[in-house]
């Protein structure tokens, strides 16, 4: 990653920028195929998609790591929320029960 303070113009800014959504856009669909990973897992082992627990522990790290890097942990709180209510959801149709 580029230290935001050496890039000189918009030009520069907005290609950083461009790069990170793409990196992050490449960790979501990794994500989602560990999702995928998680629903043959849970198929396997009879666990439904929801796990409470499970969701809390996420949520909890979302904001801890989030604090950590300098990131408002309540924007990571909810950008999880969402896509943690997306996986279940995904998981769900995987495992016949949405």
């Amino acid at each position: 990653m580029t230290d935001p303070a050496s890039l000189r113009d918009m030009t520069e800014l907005r290609a950083e920028i461009d790069a990170t959504d793409k990196a992050l856009a490449a960790l979501l669909a990794h994500r989602a195929r560990l999702i995928d990973r998680a629903a043959d897992i849970k198929a396997g082992n009879g666990l439904p998609a929801r796990i409470t627990s499970r969701v809390d522990e996420v949520l909890d790290n979302a904001r801890a790591n989030a604090g950590a890097c300098g990131l408002d942990p309540d924007l990571a709180e909810d950008l999880w929320h969402r896509l943690v209510e997306w996986s279940i959801r995904r998981e769900e149709a995987a495992l016949g029960r949405e």
